[in-house]
């Protein structure tokens, strides 16, 4: 994968951290190198340079000219219906670099539960795989769900675990990803 006439061309504004795809090796890109927005979904942004891909987190979005995301805003009244909701929402914003489908439509979430506890915050318990089990990009897809999660007022802790049973397969993709990825 490389950048097409609909990526978008952009100069870092200043050095900028990011994540090499689909190795996970993580390097600073200079300010004033030139690259090609791929990828602009979730909150982070998938950058053609130099013939490779890297992973900029949307807290770095303003080296690419780009706005950060907006926080997250939790009604005071909220019960944990409503933070479950959001829960589900925030995994919808977590996306392979090179994949254009969220982790929830891939059907790599296996299980996502949300714990009240007596100190009136919250835990969230997921369990998920990744499509590939040597994939370089596992600890950062983990990363990213935790950091995403952990946005969320109320919630005090995430524990994330990358499972690998059972094996990821196609068929547990939703047919908004299969249609997406052209295998519908």
């Amino acid at each position: 994968m490389g950048y097409s006439q609909t990526s978008e061309p952009v100069q870092l504004q200043r050095d900028c951290a990011a994540v090499m795809v689909p190795q996970g090796d993580e390097v600073t890109l200079p300010a004033g190198q030139i690259g090609y927005i791929t990828q602009a979904l979730g909150g982070s942004f998938t950058l053609y340079v130099e013939g490779n891909l890297f992973r900029v987190d949307g807290v770095d979005a303003d080296a690419l000219g780009k706005e950060q995301p907006k926080p997250i805003e939790l009604a005071a009244d909220a019960g944990d219906a409503d933070v479950e909701k959001i829960v589900w929402e925030q995994l919808r914003t977590c996306f392979d670099p090179e994949i254009p489908v969220n982790i929830v439509e891939l059907g790599l979430v296996y299980e996502c539960d949300v714990v009240h506890r007596e100190d009136g915050q919250r835990s969230v318990r997921v369990r998920m795989t990744l499509t590939a089990p040597g994939c370089g990009m596992g600890d950062i897809l983990i990363d990213d769900v935790r950091t995403k999660l952990e946005m969320i007022p109320t919630i005090a802790e995430t524990d994330v675990e990358l499972v690998f049973d059972p094996p990821w397969n196609q068929t547990m993709m939703s047919d908004v990803a299969r249609l997406e990825t052209g295998m519908l």
